[in-house]
């Protein structure tokens, strides 16, 4: 790992060193097609030209509107050697939403997946002064009168004609500096028009170096890519660390065809959020439940005493005696059989963009998977605080990266309990947002991140909610919805759960059934059903689910309890509005979404007093 290197540019051309022969990689035609460090190199030197070619100059910023793939790390290689700061913009989001970046950012070029996205582009186009020309990377350029488009190939092709000059891309490189803005990427925007981070060189390239002082990541790692490299967490920690260390970086097909590229690819690195950690789990789960009575029982015995020996792998020891034994049996016989359906060659995934539940990782670490908890935001580069190897505390999100930095504090509590960092690793700002930037970073220097925490005796942050997000019911009482929503999911009949009942005088629940195992239930019950939603309408499921949210209530004070649910049969997800492409809840969407269902619930009990 060199330390040296202090930007993007500099990082790039240190990186093709390892000369690996598969530094990207991507499938087509039913196999993956490996590019090496050299054809990199090359393919980001001639885009470069091409576009220098084409009037881009240093400053002039450029759109990425596209699914990972190689052409997004050749285009975000190319635009930081150049100089060209790049705003990236969900694949997943709507027109509209694309378009107020696209404004927003004055980008004067966008790159394209495919003519879906460019669609998107052409729609708004007449209210975009700023932008030039637009870049399709696969498909056939549609006419389209009076805009410039152009291939990917032809661009290509232009910047290979200009062979000789490709040292020239090098020399270009060494004229950026830290402080230069390298992206503006945009927060989720989960209650107002989304903010452009401007993040620098510097900043990214400091989280790089302090992440990789926690990361067990090696030369020679394989990593599959299936995260949008417009979530911070993935352009960090897939693409800029993996291109640093001399990792190699696998593009999944898709979200969807993850299980299926895990096996072909085998990769001994997985970073990723913890909603796809929380979905293999209940899958495990669930095919125990319908299996026979003799591997029910073993599974349960092996997770019973991984339980056990798992609080000795956290502090990065191995469980010894009787228990070593029954632990070593217990992988043979059950978990190395669940791992393998990983590819087998995990070493060690990390977690990140939101809580992971404590059962969850339990479980991934008693089957030789040990996930690694961090913490951070788009505004930070996005790493804070992650969990060593040996200092591992279920439920918190491990250590800062600093003690201190420039003579202060890296990572303070503030009075009202809301998480602050300064560090090399803080966003310039919000493009051109002043006030939206005073208002985040205060005149020390500190950005405040709107969470809640606090450390534990070991020095562990622990984050307790959104400070945006606390449930204030109208009797006064502060509720913190995450950790009872993470306490519900860990049931093997729930999928999703959202907490409800801001100025309400008492806390709901929407609750979205795991239904493998709400359907494998109605069968034992012999229940009648056309389809899902008339699954969820009878009233004996509704009286099963808030018998599980009951056994949640146990362990709640009387203000927190749910008197009520709604179930609903559908899944929220990006695409129906409910999350934000970082897979975070977008809480006021969700109520009004439901808005009937949640009314219904409340005018039933209007005139209730809250519980106290």
């Amino acid at each position: 790992m060199n330390e040296s290197v202090t930007t993007i540019a500099e990082m790039f051309y240190a990186a093709v060193e390892h000369d690996l022969p598969d530094a990207l990689a991507f499938k087509k035609d039913g196999r993956y097609i490996p590019i090496s460090s050299q054809e990199l190199n090359a393919s980001v030197e001639r885009l470069a030209l091409a576009m220098y070619d084409r009037g881009l100059r240093p400053g002039c910023n450029v759109a990425l509107l596209a699914e990972n793939s190689p052409e997004w790390a050749i285009t975000d290689y190319a635009c930081a050697i150049s100089g060209l700061p790049t705003a990236t913009i969900y694949a997943t989001l709507i027109a509209s939403q694309a378009a107020f970046i696209l404004n927003n950012s004055k980008s004067r070029w966008v790159f394209c997946s495919d003519q879906a996205q460019l669609d998107k582009v052409l729609e708004h186009w007449p209210n975009l002064p700023n932008l030039e020309l637009a870049v399709l990377i696969e498909g056939q350029v549609p006419d389209a009168k009076g805009r410039t488009i152009l291939s990917w190939s032809q661009l290509m092709e232009e910047g290979q004609a200009q062979e000789a000059r490709r040292p020239l891309v090098q020399q270009w490189g060494k004229e950026r500096q830290p402080d230069d803005l390298l992206t503006l990427i945009y927060t989720s925007g989960t209650t107002a028009d989304p903010k452009g981070a401007m993040l620098s060189h510097g900043n990214i390239v400091s989280n790089v170096h302090a992440s990789l002082k926690v990361l067990p990541v090696h030369a020679r790692d394989r990593c599959l890519s299936f995260l949008p490299l417009t979530h911070i967490f993935e352009r960090m920690a897939g693409h800029y660390v993996m291109l640093h260390i001399g990792a190699s970086i696998y593009y999944a097909e898709s979200v969807g065809a993850v299980p299926e590229n895990l096996l072909e690819v085998r990769p001994t690195v997985l970073c990723s959020v913890p909603r796809i950690y929380e979905k293999i789990f209940a899958k495990v789960m669930d095919g125990v439940a319908g299996s026979g009575w003799p591997k029910h029982q073993l599974f349960h015995w092996a997770y019973l005493v991984g339980q056990q020996a798992v609080p000795f792998l956290y502090e990065g020891q191995k469980p010894k005696g009787w228990l070593g034994l029954r632990f070593a049996l217990a992988r043979a016989l059950v978990f190395s059989k669940i791992k393998a359906r990983t590819g087998g060659q995990i070493r060690f995934a990390v977690s990140g963009g939101a809580p992971l539940m404590p059962k969850v990782m339990e479980f991934f670490w008693a089957i030789g998977l040990p996930i690694l908890e961090g913490y951070g935001l788009t505004e930070t580069s996005p790493v804070i605080t992650a969990n060593r190897m040996g200092m591992v505390g279920p439920g918190t999100v491990g250590h800062a990266l600093y003690d201190t930095w420039e003579g202060k504090p890296f990572l303070k509590i503030a009075e009202d309990g809301e998480i602050l960092c300064h560090g090399p690793n803080v966003m310039l700002g919000y493009w051109d947002n002043e006030a939206a930037t005073r208002e985040a970073i205060d005149a020390d220097g500190y950005f405040h991140t709107g969470d809640i925490g606090e450390f534990d005796s070991r020095g562990r942050l622990k984050i307790t909610d959104r400070k945006k997000e606390l449930i204030i019911t109208s009797g006064g009482k502060k509720i913190a919805p995450q950790p009872i929503e993470n306490e519900l999911k860990t049931d093997k009949y729930v999928s999703q759960a959202v907490l409800i009942g801001d100025k309400r005088n008492f806390i709901s629940a929407l609750i979205v059934p795991n239904f493998d195992s709400l359907e494998r239930w109605a069968g034992y019950k012999h229940l009648h059903y056309a389809n899902r939603r008339e699954l969820v309408e009878q009233p004996i499921v509704m009286a099963k689910l808030m018998t599980r949210v009951e056994k949640v209530n146990a362990t709640l004070s009387s203000y927190e309890r749910i008197k009520k649910i709604v179930i609903v049969p559908d899944e929220i997800t990006v695409e129906n509005g409910g999350l934000t492409p970082s897979l975070k809840i977008k809480r006021r969407v969700i109520n009004h979404m439901y808005d009937g269902l949640i009314e219904g619930l409340y005018e039933v009990h209007k005139g209730e007093s809250e519980a106290h």
